[in-house]
This record gives C-alpha cells, sequence and structure tokens, in this order.
C-alpha cells in the first residue's frame, strides 16, 4: 500500500520504520534536524536491542509535495491538525482512508455515534468544527496507539514497549477496510485487532494518559514513579474515577479495572510520558486533547471533576509559561557530593 505517516515522531516514526520494512511505500512528513537525519540516514528504529533501519522512504516536511494515498497515518497531535487541513486534502483520493492516532478525545468522537449527542463538536480539539466539517467523516478509522517509544535523536527512533494498534470504524463495523488495515499493521510485526467499540477503547487509553501525563509534567516523576509514591497513586485514582464516571455517561465501558490499569502503567517502569518529554524540549503541551475535552464533555454531561480540574489548571498555566519564556525544563542528575569528615570524638 501507499502509505504516509503525517507526523513521523517517535509513535509515527515507529509504524513508518516497520510498514517500510514490510515492502509498503512509505512517506514520512518530519521537520528540522529530524528530516535532515532521515534524508541523510535513513529512518532508524531500536526495538529490542535490535535496529531496523527504512531507508527506501521519501521523507519531506511538505505534505503538497505527495501524490493521493491508499492509507494517511494521522500522527500529528490534536493542536497541530487544524493548521495543515488543507494540506492533508492534497493526499486524499477517492478510496484514500485516514487511521487517526490521537492521544485523548478526537475531533471525531460524536460523528456515527448513536447518540443523544450524535453530531456534536468537540470545541476544545476542535474549535468552530472546523475538522469535523473539513474532513469527510466517511474517511476516518479510529486507531488506539498503546506503544511508549521517545525519539532518543534526530532519526532514530528507541522503542520502550508496547506492540499494540487496535482500529475500528466509527460506527462500529468490521468492514473490510478495517481488515485490511489491521492486516497490513499485523503483517508489519504489530499488533493490531478490529473492534466493534473504538471510543471504549479510546477511554481506556485516555483513561491512563489524562491523569499520568499531568502529574509527571508537574512532578517530572516516571510511570514507575507516580504509581508507587502513595499520594500520587491516590490522585490518579482520584481522577481516573471522575472520567470513568464522564466515559460513562457518554454510554462506554471499561473492559478493565481501574486497578489493573494503574498496575499496568506501574509495570512500564521508569517511563518518561510524552508530555513530560515535551516539557523537558519546552514544546507545547497536548493537554486539551487529554484532559481539557474530558471537562467539557463532564460539563455536557453534568458530571463533577474537582481534581480534573485541578490538574488541568496547573498544567495549562505550566504550558503557557514553557511558551512564553522559551524554556525548557529538564532534570539535572548532579553528582552526589562527598561527605564531610566526621570530627573526632573526644
Amino acid at each position: 500500500m501507499k502509505v504516509c505517516v503525517v507526523g513521523a515522531g517517535a509513535i509515527g516514526g515507529f509504524m513508518g520504520v516497520r510498514l517500510a520494512n514490510a515492502g509498503h511505500d512509505v512517506s514520512l512528513i518530519a521537520r528540522g534536524a529530524h528530516l535532515a537525519a532521515i534524508r541523510q540516514h535513513g529512518l532508524k528504529l531500536i526495538q529490542d536491542g535490535s535496529e531496523l533501519v527504512a531507508r527506501d522512504v521519501k521523507a519531506t516536511d511538505k505534505i503538497k509535495d505527495l501524490p493521493a494515498q491508499d492509507v494517511v497515518l494521522l500522527a500529528l497531535k490534536a493542536h497541530q491538525i487544524t493548521p495543515v487541513l488543507d494540506d492533508l486534502r492534497v493526499l486524499f483520493g477517492p478510496q484514500t482512508v485516514m487511521v487517526t492516532l490521537q492521544n485523548g478525545i478526537p475531533w471525531w468522537y460524536f460523528h456515527k455515534l448513536d447518540s443523544e449527542y450524535a453530531g456534536r463538536i468537540v470545541e476544545t480539539v476542535d474549535p468552530g468544527g472546523a475538522l469535523f466539517n473539513g474532513i469527510d467523516a466517511d474517511r476516518i478509522v479510529g486507531c488506539v496507539a498503546y506503544p511508549a517509544a521517545t525519539i532518543a535523536e534526530p532519526g532514530v527512533i528507541q522503542h520502550v514497549e508496547g506492540n499494540r494498534f487496535p482500529v475500528g470504524e466509527l460506527d462500529g463495523s468490521e468492514s473490510q477496510r478495517v481488515q485490511a488495515i489491521a492486516a497490513m499493521l499485523e503483517e508489519s510485526g504489530l499488533c493490531s485487532r478490529v473492534l466493534t467499540d473504538i471510543r471504549s477503547e479510546i477511554w481506556l487509553k485516555l483513561w491512563g494518559n489524562l491523569t499520568f501525563n499531568p502529574i509527571s509534567a508537574m512532578t517530572h516523576a516516571t510511570l514507575e514513579d507516580i504509581c508507587r509514591f502513595p499520594q500520587t497513586r491516590d490522585l490518579a485514582v482520584t481522577m481516573m474515577t471522575e472520567a470513568q464516571q464522564v466515559a460513562e455517561q457518554l454510554g462506554a465501558s471499561f473492559r478493565v479495572t481501574l486497578e489493573k490499569r494503574i498496575a499496568g502503567a506501574e509495570a512500564v517502569g521508569p517511563h518518561k510520558t510524552s508530555m513530560l518529554q515535551d516539557v523537558e524540549a519546552g514544546k507545547p503541551l497536548e493537554i486539551d486533547g487529554m484532559l481539557g475535552a474530558v471537562l467539557e464533555l463532564a460539563e455536557a454531561t453534568g458530571v463533577q471533576t474537582p481534581a480534573l480540574r485541578s490538574l488541568y489548571a496547573c498544567t495549562c498555566l505550566l504550558s503557557q509559561t514553557i511558551q512564553e519564556q522559551a524554556i525548557r525544563i529538564r532534570g539535572e542528575i548532579l553528582p552526589v557530593p562527598p561527605a564531610a569528615p566526621r570530627a573526632a570524638s573526644a
């Protein structure tokens, strides 16, 4: 298949390397030093102690330079999509499928939803409905990206853990095209299955993201640390309980318990969340899709969310401070000073 990865960062890059090495015609949208490194050396994936390099790929920062695609993997963050909306349309042929990989509540959440909220625009991630009205919902297949990965250096993706990319049609059908997408991912060494309720799976992933990402951004702690520190573990439980009440009001369900979801996060180990990585890099924080949209839905459903609101306020201010002052906030491990000599006893 002809596949374009729009946003070849950690997750998009991981998928791009796998797809390219499975024989697909892959184009990567990247920028800056990362793009320059890909053009010069290809895109390298380090996984399980081995290296896999995708060299025969097209890499550009100009979407308009590419022809129509069979599949568009939209791996941009939520706030990055609207500015490139017009460019994205260049990639669409009559049968092009767009697979969305955003963390959090997607702009299409209420498309094709059999609910009293059907057709509602999620203003937090799609002000004015530009995406809701500008991208044909019939093109969209939802996908939940579970793996953790980082850009170790320009042109190099470091896989941390996970391999699952479940997919689903917005109307819950098991169409031929969604089965073809799942098969493409499976044949590329990724794990994918077709779901008939992609929204509940979005909430399952979001359950952890809306909790651990802002806590990690504020504390600079890893998933393991957050889950093992009693106070932040209790805070995570409170936030997740509030989010579950919102989700269930919208008809979503959770196939695992809250404690099992926390245990899964803890098992990832000393991994820095994507939001903490952005704090350290001085980038805008992906807070609206993960948490702001949930607060919008809480208002719509009448659910009280005091803990979520508190973390949202603090994280938004942190993001604003990072941008206004053009700073990076990164911890530095300093050498432990030698112990002072003990005075001799009398």
